[in-house]
């Protein structure tokens, strides 16, 4: 048996998985984590360490060349799939091992696997799956081509007045852990940002945020429980929670994060979620060491970011730094988890939604989003990661709030 069928009978057994969400896609990625963690397959964070590429949410062509590049840096054989609703994960994730056990299935004429489409009225697809060898270059996360896939350098003086190296870096839109469709162009010397750069969001449809929903609908006048709001602030909060975790190096409370949001989105009651909450709580707000790795990172005074029109938790984190907006947010979970059984009607305009006040011309996110380019400089290149996902803007949020998207 030659080493690529060994490599592949392996990879079809327990895959790793590359998620990559698209704008639109939170309901079809959070059925995703779910599903992935029922079969306990492995996560990658890269393209080099995947053998499956699943990616979830809708399909836009705006994305297509990100994704392609993705797709090229993943070591062969390998398989990737789409899922377009969260109905479609188990059979698409089924049929990328089956593809990935049969080696990507027959060759065309160009050595490519064959693309199997889906039957009329099915969502799910499963793509090229082709044998051979990849790029190998693992950073495949969209922006600019370069020879070799590599960013270029030229000379440029630091803030200290040395000369070194200068290197254009484009973050997103498809990392691991990271807002999905959202792109920060960098020019990083050594590995200290001195300039960053938000690109405009695109959208492909109609905006559907999936964690402002219940404020959207009761903007438009339909009755929402109060505590179903607080069900999705406590869930989105966790989830935002499980994103810093996982950059922060922490996988083992990401991970109960994520199981916590999963079971809230449920409708578990407060009964059993509240201990939970509460002792996780805890364990994160009282980590020195997660607390020493964060300080000082992205300062934001109160009153910058009441002028830059942000709202929600970001404003009410005490001390403005990484560690006080998790320990905001760590408050916020507990008090919404509280609140689950709460009688009443939910008026948009008193209560928040998870990022904030709740203002379809101008959501929450899009003040987050724009405070990044000024908290990135001067910060070194995985404390920028931190400080982004300490904010967490939802792309999702940033194109319902376009002019030109409105909602269908």
């Amino acid at each position: 048996m030659g080493l690529t069928a060994v490599l592949t009978r392996a990879a079809a057994r327990r895959p790793r998985v590359l998620l990559v969400t698209t704008p639109g896609g939170t309901p079809v990625r959070l059925a995703a984590e779910r599903e992935l963690r029922s079969r306990d397959w492995p996560s990658a964070s890269t393209p080099a360490g995947a053998d499956l590429m699943l990616v979830a949410g809708p399909d836009c062509a705006r994305w297509d060349p990100a994704l392609e590049r993705l797709w090229r840096d993943m070591p062969r054989p390998c398989a990737r799939v789409r899922a377009v609703t969260a109905d479609d994960v188990a059979s698409v994730l089924d049929a990328g091992r089956t593809r990935l056990g049969t080696r990507g299935g027959p060759d065309g004429p160009d050595g490519e696997g064959v693309r199997a489409r889906p039957a009329d009225g099915d969502t799910g697809v499963v793509e090229d799956g082709r044998t051979g060898h990849g790029h190998g270059q693992g950073h495949g996360h969209g922006g600019m081509e370069m020879p070799d896939g590599l960013p270029m350098a030229g000379p440029g003086e630091d803030r200290d007045g040395l000369t070194l190296d200068r290197l254009h870096v484009p973050l997103g839109p498809f990392l691991a852990d990271w807002p999905a469709g959202l792109t920060l162009r960098v020019v990083l010397q050594g590995d200290v940002v001195q300039r960053a750069d938000l690109d405009e969001p695109a959208a492909c449809g109609p905006g559907d945020p999936f964690w402002s929903r219940p404020w959207i609908r009761a903007a438009e006048g339909e009755p929402v429980g109060v505590g179903e709001a607080a069900r999705r602030r406590a869930a989105a909060h966790l989830d935002s929670l499980g994103r810093l975790l996982s950059v922060a190096g922490w996988p083992a409370e990401a991970v109960t994060a994520r199981r916590l949001r999963d079971d809230l989105l449920d409708g578990a009651p407060a009964s059993s979620v509240l201990p939970r909450v509460e002792r996780f709580a805890r364990r994160v707000g009282r980590s020195r060491t997660l607390y020493w790795l964060t300080r000082g990172l992205g300062l934001l005074s109160a009153a910058d970011a009441r002028a830059a029109g942000v709202t929600g938790p970001a404003v009410r984190a005490a001390g403005g730094d990484v560690p006080a907006r998790y320990r905001q947010w760590l408050g916020e979970v507990v008090d919404a988890v509280r609140q689950l059984d709460a009688t009443g009607l939910l008026d948009p305009h008193a209560r928040e939604s998870p990022r904030g006040r709740w203002d379809a011309e101008h959501p929450p996110s899009a003040a987050l989003a724009l405070l990044l380019p000024r908290l990135l400089v001067g910060a070194e290149l995985g404390a920028a990661r931190l400080v982004v996902a300490s904010l967490d803007p939802d792309p999702d949020e940033l194109a319902a709030g376009r002019p030109a998207v409105t909602r269908g």
